[in-house]
């Protein structure tokens, strides 16, 4: 048997024929983060940009109907839940990558740029102009959105509840009715006259019903507090 020889020649081409082949894809890869980050980038800068839009050129065969939201349904969660609908310019919270991927796959698939973004969230995430658990909204057209991400938490399972006072004035006097009349029940037999009367009881339960009325009220105009149906799309802290 006679073994062919080396050809040093040969090897040294196959070689740097395999570094070329690296090399495009290496380049290829880093083209491709390249691009990917300025998708990144403009994607970001859309959030945070203050300009709005009122609908996008959405595909609708495309769109999931179990993500589409009219705008009386947001408002409808955002009072119940003490939550504000604001443009994503005011949101100081970080999206996360999770999201412009999101954004990125809807882009594509539709062959748009999306704009107008809005984000459903409590008012702490948001940085209001002075007078656990976001939704990022993008618009579709007459007053319908279209829910593009969620992240975060959950809301607290009793949030509904505990915003239901501020939902309008007769829920918050029914609370502090409620609360006087507890108050009063607490208060222990004898300690202002001997005799405990109907008349005494009410006229106890009238004066802790005033003074948790007056705590009520000052904290409500002293930090500009108001209910939720006046705030769920205001961006001002103290609508």
């Amino acid at each position: 048997m006679i073994l062919k020889g080396t050809d040093i020649e040969h090897k040294l081409q196959k070689i740097r024929g395999k570094q070329k082949k690296e090399a495009q894809i290496l380049n290829e890869v880093q083209e491709i983060l390249r691009k990917d980050a300025l998708k990144d980038a403009k994607i970001s800068k859309e959030l945070a940009s203050k300009t709005t839009s009122s609908s996008n050129d959405f595909v609708f065969d495309l769109l999931d109907t179990d993500k589409i939201f009219h705008i009386d349904q947001i408002k409808e969660i955002c009072i119940d839940y003490r939550l504000r609908f604001l443009d994503s310019s005011y949101f100081k919270g970080k999206i996360p990558q999770s999201a412009l991927s999101k954004i990125k796959q809807l882009e594509a698939s539709h062959n748009t740029e999306i704009k107008g973004y809005k984000i459903m969230a409590p008012s702490k995430l948001f940085k209001l102009e002075d007078k656990d658990d976001p939704l990022l909204f993008a618009p579709i057209g007459n007053d319908y959105f279209y829910l593009v991400h969620k992240w975060g938490n959950d809301l607290h399972p009793f949030r509904k509840l505990l915003a239901w006072p501020f939902k309008n004035i007769v829920n918050l006097t029914l609370l502090v009715v409620l609360l006087s009349y507890l108050v009063t029940l607490m208060v222990p037999d004898g300690l202002f006259s001997k005799n405990n009367t109907t008349a005494e009881f009410w006229i106890i339960f009238f004066f802790m019903f005033k003074c948790m009325a007056s705590v009520v009220i000052f904290y409500g105009f002293a930090l500009g507090k108001n209910f939720n149906p006046a705030i769920w799309n205001s961006k001002y802290f103290n609508a």
